[in-house]
């Protein structure tokens, strides 16, 4: 079911979908779907009623192995490492196609797994992975080399070359998406895949793999494997055999990841570890209403379970009653819990029980500490049976404050008064993260000032979450390091050879 049609599926017909629904639940390893080793499984969950989906195979250390053993001998073959440039952008073109064609199927699948509301899915996450899967595609032939100028009885060349097997660890908040990010640029650049997506949605990644093959993709070159971390994902990060790891989640298991690789192969590693990033609307901004309808959009998108979320919102004094004013009026409009697989809904559950009350606990936090509870703070009365989280706005907020350093992964915003541009770049910059920031000024050198002083890799200037395939995504400090999107994401999965040909005299 193509998602050009989406649109026109009601509530009754997603609902309808959904309990028809057969997903695959193995492992995809050399081309085919198999049962893990061990015959291990957990119970894939449900987060907008509680209730269990399916079971899906448990990968383990065992499974990881064949993965990765599957995705070597494919690459050492040269099957796709070697294929012709255009016959590799061919599959790659007719995958994102096929993504397209499978659309409505992918959205559900999501949606089910981590509560993303349905519309969001087929609006954004479906279309964008497809279209990332289109700009790889482009990128292979503009993979180059160099020859440089040496002496007459020199030849010198400079290739590029894929690095071998990849492992692609994402996590549970665009399952579909992030797959997309890691594994479209390491498959452009030649490389073979080891993908394991989160324990909490692993339902979209093994459709991929199957979509991938149905492709003209060979087998062994993208494999999934669903899993733990401290198991599956561990062992990747040690495998001998994988030559770079790419993560996105939690700053502490990125950190593991390094670790990991230090104490296997030295492979490459990049990580994008999330943030609690700020948005600066400063008394001078032409516009107060799109501002504040930015800053809600900024933080209860996606429930607030975003890398980037515009968390800290920083408000100039003089016009700061009036922002909390507008900013609560629009997110009561914008933003309401609801049944994911409702089209109207804007919020849905949050992914697990156990985000639900670490969310709860930070807003108990924020209530210690002596912040200003403006609205929400709960668990909404008639969504008691999913782990919804309210909406939820803190005045009042101090940098001291933990709701204003710790990354809460949840629609819960914290708003700081700041003096003037200097203050807020101070507190933008007073953190061990740095991903993302936003700026709102009708000033064209503050605005160059802040964006040159913020210490993020992302800066949005009077607008945020604004871009395109071009733009680089990752941070600095603790928000990890490499870059997804952009062509640079194929070359960090490619190597440099050096090639001296001495011609003689």
């Amino acid at each position: 079911m193509h998602i050009s049609t989406a649109e026109k599926v009601t509530k009754e017909e997603w609902h309808s979908r959904a309990a028809d629904l057969r997903p695959e639940t193995r492992l995809f390893i050399d081309g085919e779907f198999v049962e893990s080793v061990q015959r291990k499984k957990f119970e894939n969950i449900n987060p907008a009623n509680g209730e269990v989906i399916t079971e899906m195979a448990r990968g383990t250390e065992e499974d990881i192995n064949l993965a990765v053993a599957a995705a070597r001998r494919a690459y050492r073959s040269g099957i796709w490492s070697r294929m012709a440039p255009r016959e590799r952008m061919d599959v790659l073109a007719k995958f994102a196609s096929l993504i397209e064609d499978h659309g409505q199927e992918l959205a559900l699948l999501d949606t089910l797994d981590m509560g993303k509301s349905i519309t969001e899915m087929i609006t954004v996450d479906v279309p964008f992975s497809a279209h990332c899967f289109q700009y790889f595609a482009e990128t292979i032939d503009k993979i180059e080399g160099a020859v440089t100028n040496t002496a007459s009885d020199a030849f010198h060349y400079i290739s590029r070359e894929p690095l071998g097997v990849v492992a692609a660890i994402v996590p549970w908040n665009y399952p579909l998406m992030m797959a997309a990010w890691k594994i479209a640029p390491a498959l452009a650049a030649g490389n073979t895949v080891v993908l394991k997506p989160a324990e909490q949605s692993p339902m979209s990644a093994l459709l991929l793999a199957r979509l991938f093959v149905e492709a003209g993709g060979p087998p062994g070159v993208l494999n999934v494997v669903n899993g733990f971390g401290e198991d599956a994902g561990r062992a990747l990060g040690l495998h001998m055999d994988v030559a770079k790891v790419g993560f996105t989640g939690s700053t502490e298991v990125g950190k593991l990841m390094m670790v990991y690789a230090g104490q296997s192969n030295m492979k490459k590693v990049t990580t994008e570890c999330g943030g609690k990033s700020p948005q600066i609307i400063l008394a001078d901004v032409a516009d107060l209403d799109t501002a504040a309808k930015y800053a809600v959009n900024g933080i209860y998108g996606n429930q607030g379970e975003v890398c980037s979320a515009g968390s800290r919102i920083l408000v100039e004094q003089s016009i700061y009653g009036e922002f909390l004013a507008r900013f609560t009026h629009y997110a009561k409009d914008l933003f309401v819990p609801g049944d994911p697989l409702d089209p109207a809904t804007t919020m849905g559950p949050l992914v697990s029980k156990e985000q639900q009350s670490r969310v709860l606990g930070y807003i108990d936090k924020g209530k210690q500490e002596g912040a200003t509870l403006n609205f929400g703070g709960g668990q909404p009365s008639d969504f008691d049976q999913g782990y919804y989280v309210e909406p939820t706005l803190f005045s009042d907020v101090n940098r001291k404050m933990i709701i204003a350093n710790e990354e809460i992964f949840g629609p819960v915003a914290a708003v700081i008064p700041v003096s003037g541009p200097e203050e807020a770049v101070d507190i933008a910059n007073d953190s061990d993260f740095g991903l993302a920031a936003g700026i709102w000024t009708s000033d064209l050198n503050t605005a160059h000032r802040l964006a040159r002083d913020i210490e993020a890799g992302i800066i949005w200037v009077n607008c945020y979450d604004h871009g395109d395939m071009t733009q680089p995504w990752g941070g600095f400090k603790q928000s990890g390091q490499g870059r997804d999107k952009c062509f640079d994401a194929v070359l960090q999965h490619t190597q440099t050879k050096s090639v001296w040909f001495n011609l003689g005299s």
